[in-house]
């Protein structure tokens, strides 16, 4: 695709990386047809290839609208378009470049801005977890919706204590340790079953995630910072010792992001080597499962029944991970499948976008439980939070982290 960037953009990070992706593009329509928004509107613009249009309109020099803005906000960002792509467009990169600017030209209405302001701030904040704590106490007298985001308070078990010459980092995450703390603690449990002693670096907070998709990515680029000053220590102790074997992410949204830390980072002169570094540590935990499988095989006891697991967008096409949880909890004598229909589509959660467009996302997520439905599973497995939660409030039947089950099915130690 040709381009000719505005005056505005010429020799700029951002125009340069964006004018590199688009010309990558062939509009061949492939990612259309693979596009959840796409299907559920019919509209061109609601699409990948009518959203590159619209970016790179911007960046010649047109005036981004507020249609530009909303047909660029109903993007979901799930990167199927990117796992469908022949050319190899970095659809994901582009778009947070045309959030950037569009929403640098067009204002939000007020509501809309202090919706986005809660959320890009709250998430993350300390108070979240207190207010969780009040929100469950409270649940009966919530509204539906509300009601939807509050999960019922879950007993997470103990945090092993048992000290292994093995040491990964983990995660825990900003709204994670609240909502459902006892994936964090299954995954540190099995881990240690495994020989393996799972640390928390206490300083570390959000991933970015969240402001960075919500266009404070100056806000998320200071988390990420914060967050690789609070690793680097057990990445690079002083004493000269060993640093951790890898930073584990339990949470698909997480790791995608940490993973993308060297290219977020590449232009800061301080963080940029270090970011690099990060990244290449950080495994999804499912990298995993193949080690995790000769150090258990023999000990585990699965449940009879047949499970369903929804892979999330941030797994399969952010990660590019497939097929592995089903594969290897197999091995360890899991019955484990994924729906037979449209598992490559989202299922409406994408980090807040449930929250900022719940129409799209409840059609998206009884879709979505629809086909996991059809293989009457005992439970549905998954591996976001975001995923988990969203899904739950659309179903009777329990939607759980994968590690919960696996942790269950081993020996109490």
């Amino acid at each position: 695709m040709q381009t000719n960037l505005a005056p505005e953009f010429k020799n700029t990070p951002d125009g340069a990386e964006a004018e590199a992706i688009l010309r990558k593009c062939v509009h061949c329509g492939f990612c259309t047809a693979t596009c959840p928004t796409y299907q559920l509107l019919g509209d061109e613009l609601d699409g990948p290839r009518g959203r590159i249009y619209l970016i790179k309109q911007v960046l010649e020099g047109e005036a981004p609208t507020r249609a530009t803005q909303l047909h660029l906000d109903r993007c979901l960002t799930c990167r199927n378009c990117e796992s469908t792509c022949p050319s190899g467009v970095q659809y994901g990169h582009l778009v947070d470049i045309g959030r950037k600017i569009v929403d640098e030209k067009v204002p939000r209405p007020a509501a809309e801005r202090a919706l986005r302001w809660a959320l890009k701030e709250g998430l993350p904040s300390p108070l979240f977890g207190p207010a969780m704590k009040l929100g469950q106490s409270v649940r009966g007298l919530l509204p539906a919706a509300l009601q939807a985001k509050v999960p019922p308070k879950q007993e997470a078990g103990a945090w092993p204590v048992r000290q292994h010459a093995r040491k990964m980092l983990m995660l825990a995450g900003c709204v994670q340790p609240a909502m459902l703390p006892n994936i964090n603690r299954a995954t540190a449990r099995v881990l240690d079953a495994a020989g393996v002693q799972a640390v928390v670096a206490p300083e570390a907070g959000c991933c970015g995630a969240v402001k960075f998709h919500l266009n404070d990515q100056d806000g998320a680029r200071a988390q990420m910072r914060a967050n690789i000053d609070a690793w680097w220590p057990h990445v690079e102790p002083q004493d000269g010792g060993a640093g951790v074997e890898a930073i584990v992410m339990n949470a698909s949204g997480c790791g995608v992001t940490v993973k993308d830390y060297g290219h977020v980072l590449k232009d800061d002169p301080a963080y940029a080597a270090k970011a690099q570094r990060i990244s290449a540590l950080t495994k999804d935990l499912s990298e995993l499962l193949p080690a995790l499988v000769q150090a258990l095989r023999g000990r585990v006891k699965p449940p009879a029944g047949l499970l369903a697991f929804h892979p999330p967008c941030t797994l399969q096409h952010g990660q590019q991970l497939r097929g592995g949880v089903e594969q290897h909890l197999g091995a360890l004598g899991f019955q484990v499948r994924t729906a037979t229909n449209e598992a490559h589509l989202c299922c409406g959660s994408a980090g807040t976008y449930s929250v900022l467009n719940p129409g799209i996302a409840t059609q998206l997520r009884d879709r979505k439980l629809g086909h996991l439905g059809e293989l009457a599973p005992q439970a549905i497995l998954s591996a976001n939070i975001g995923c988990i939660t969203h899904l739950q409030s659309g179903t009777a039947t329990p939607v759980r982290h994968w590690i919960e089950l696996l942790d269950e099915a081993l020996p109490v130690s």
